[in-house]
């Protein structure tokens, strides 16, 4: 598939999704938003894609935001609208998605680039890496899920106070905060994530997906998530990758799952 503003390659079970607006560093507009959903649908639904690295064009950003252009001159009607539009489509599209999503952030991470970087389902930074969810300072809030997600990674404290001061953390004080997961350096940033990837890719997509749905279901107003964990572990006992996994197991040897 041919795409304006983003690339997306498969190789060796991975793929690898770049916003590529590095003029624009890599900003999200709707028509980006509306790509974004059809690349992720489209690795989410191909046989041979395992895991899902989403990063950003260029040295300076993973995604520096919005595209404010764009909403400028909204009305409360269009702006309701715009929010829950692009999460539909992106953010709680991404963070829902049957197949494993992480994020190397790259440079800027900033209001709607770090809300997608929230939407995956871990996040890798460089040490060159700023996060912030800066919308305060534009007179609006975070508006696709940075209010619900951040205060999920960091506590509640902490999500306050980044939203209320507009301000920007860096990737060590992100790591020390659980936003993101690993630290590495800009050119060991992709290759760390990979590695990461193929180590998943090693294991059962189908428990994968189950686990995905059943961590999730704990994020859930009104879902019992350990009763989704409890169905989905038995619904485990009825797949392929089941037999497989402890058909191997008992004669010592590596699982061959048989993936989506």
């Amino acid at each position: 598939m041919s795409y304006n503003n983003i690339l997306s390659e498969e190789n060796n079970g991975i793929t690898t999704i770049t916003i590529n607006r590095p003029k624009k560093l890599n900003a999200l507009n709707r028509e980006t938003i509306q790509e974004l959903h059809e690349a992720f649908n489209h690795a989410d639904s191909d046989a041979d894609t395992k895991v899902i690295i989403v990063t950003g064009s260029g040295e300076k950003a993973f995604v520096a935001g919005a595209d404010i252009s764009e909403f400028s001159d909204f009305d409360v009607s269009k702006g309701t609208q715009l929010a829950a539009k692009g999460q539909e489509l992106l953010f709680n599209f991404v963070e829902n998605l049957s197949t494993p999503v992480i994020a190397a952030v790259n440079g800027f991470a900033l209001g709607g680039g770090l809300e997608l970087a929230m939407a995956a389902h871990f996040r890798v930074a460089s040490d060159n890496a700023k996060l912030g969810l800066p919308e305060v300072s534009l007179g609006v809030i975070p508006g696709y899920g940075g209010t619900q997600r951040l205060p999920q990674l960091v506590g509640k404290g902490r999500a306050m106070e980044m939203i209320m001061t507009a301000g920007m953390i860096d990737a060590n004080k992100a790591l020390s905060y659980g936003l993101v997961n690993h630290v590495t350096t800009q050119d060991e940033l992709l290759p760390l994530c990979e590695k990461i990837a193929a180590k998943i890719s090693r294991n059962s997509t189908v428990a994968i997906s189950a686990a995905i749905r059943a961590i999730n279901a704990n994020f859930k107003d009104g879902v019992d998530g350990f009763s989704v964990e409890v169905q989905e572990f038995g619904n485990c006992f009825g797949t392929d990758d089941f037999e497989e996994g402890t058909t191997a197991f008992l004669q010592k040897r590596k699982a061959d799952f048989p993936g989506k």
